[in-house]
Formats: structure tokens, sequence, C-alpha cells
């Protein structure tokens, strides 16, 4: 493809080897962006009232969800798609999958808190291919495609070259209400908090996995996650030549929701700390 720049539907300047599939998936998470961005300005309104803005987030999530299919259907009509609200919709193409987080942060959004994020992941023969996380606050879209490289809108990706943990900014996603329990996480944090330069908990693995991605963060855990949370921070991390595992070293993150991603050069050091900290824990 050629190197030149073009403009995309927002306006952004990047890459012209962006592919017409990235193109496809970054439109579609413009479009569902603006009801998002709309409807948190009432959140914030809402936040005063008894009733509270929940219902209203709801709702605000489903609109996304229900635009993201449209606009993805119109452009790839026989893809499937697997969706946070929507469940499991076969396509007649059975190699390709749409993944769909429509709001990753929805806790953040519900309390006015603007840190939030479009998720848009393509599986490829059970692999994932394809990657578009945006944060329509910031109007930051982190794109990948397999074998084309990561991008924060026109610029190239790159994972941090920190190699000391004492240097190191790590980011994590601590359980919460509904989700399994992990009694080794308190362990696991006082572990990192004890070795790393600091930690961070801003309530999207989407955008957390993208700041790795981006050498914001030099590293990431996280127990529970579903499929839509990690699919398109995958294939974006890994474009941007980041290590990913499970927190034990396996390669099932897409079954076990359980994942760990560094800048590499850490990895092998975070997983033995987190290890031994739920191993302590535990005796």
């Amino acid at each position: 493809m050629p190197n030149g720049r073009a403009t995309d539907a927002r306006g952004h300047t990047f890459l012209s080897r962006r592919s017409p599939l990235v193109t496809v998936m970054a439109n579609a998470a413009y479009k569902a962006a603006r009801g998002l961005v709309r409807d948190f300005g009432e959140v914030e309104q809402l936040q005063v009232s008894r009733k509270g803005p929940a219902d209203f987030v709801s709702s605000s999530d489903l609109k996304a969800e229900e635009t993201l299919v449209e606009e993805l259907h119109r452009a790839r009509p026989n893809f499937g798609f697997l969706l946070e609200e929507g469940g499991t919709v076969k396509g007649t193409d059975s190699s390709n999958r749409w993944i769909i987080d429509p709001l990753d942060g929805t806790t953040n959004f519900l309390h006015g808190v603007p840190h939030f994020a479009i998720s848009i992941g393509l599986e490829r023969d059970g692999k994932m291919f394809a990657g578009v996380v945006y944060d329509p606050l910031r109007d930051e879209i982190f794109t990948a495609e397999t074998g084309n490289g990561a991008y924060l809108n026109a610029k190239r990706l790159r994972v941090s070259a920190r190699a000391q943990m004492s240097d190191a900014l790590i980011a994590t996603g601590m359980p919460f209400k509904g989700r399994a329990s992990h009694p080794e996480y308190p362990a696991m944090v006082e572990a990192v908090t004890g070795s790393a330069a600091g930690i961070r908990r801003f309530g999207s693995a989407a955008l957390d996995l993208c700041y790795v991605a981006a050498g914001r963060y030099d590293g990431f855990w996280e127990f529970s996650l579903s499929p839509w949370d990690i699919a398109a921070g995958l294939i974006i991390l890994r474009e941007a030549g980041a290590m990913v595992s499970g927190i034990e070293g396996d390669d099932c993150m897409m079954e076990s929701g359980d994942i760990l991603a560094t800048n590499g050069r850490l990895h092998e050091d975070l997983r033995h700390l987190l290890a031994e900290a739920a191993k302590t824990s535990r005796n």
C-alpha cells in the first residue's frame, strides 16, 4: 500500500496504508460515538437526580451497539457478531466475526467520569485480525491490522523501552460486584505497589491495553474480562510489539478472561511477581 497521508470521516490525518477494512471499522466507531458523546453530556446532568442515570446509560449502550451493527453489517453483510448486549449473531461467512463492546467503561460513563471507549475487533479463523478502539472524548483512535502495524491516529505505536520494574507504571482492573472473586488480588496489588514506580486503575480495559501499546503504561493485568473487553486490544498490542499472555503464561486470554500485557522486557518479572504474591496469599 502507498504510505502517503489521507483524511478520514472525522477529519483525522492518517497514513494511507489504513486498509478499507480498518476504515470501515473506524467510521462505524465515529458514527456510534456521536450518540455516546451527546448522551454523556446528559448523564453529567442526571447525577443530581433521584432516579439516577443507570437506565439512561443502558439505553445509550444499546443505541451505540445498534449503530455499530448496522454500519458493519452494511459494509460486510456476511460477517457474524459477538456482542456485549446482543449475544452471538451468526453470519454466512463463518471465518469472520466482529467482537464489539459499544461502551467499555460503562461505570465511568454512568458516574460522569470522562474515560470510556468503543471497541471493535475482527476475529478471522479464530484469531484476532484487526482492531479499533476509539476514545471519543479525547478523539483518539487506536487501530491495528495483522501485519500492518498499530497506530494512534497517524502515529505509529511502539511499546515502551523500560526494563526495570522500579521505573514502570503498571495498570490493573480491580474485581468488582458481579465479577468472579479473586482473593489473591489484594496481595498482587501490594506486591506491584512495592516494586513499581506507580499503579493505576482507570476503569476501561480496552483503553488500558491501548495505553500499553502506546507506551503510556509498561504493563497491565486483570482477571475475568469478557472477549469484547480485550478483542481489539489484543491485536493492537501485538502489532505494537507488546507481549500478551494469560496471567499464568498461557495463551487462553479470550477464553479465561485473565490477561497480562507488557512491553515485553518486563513480562517475566511482572508475571513472576504476580505469581509469587498469589502463592503467598494462599498459604
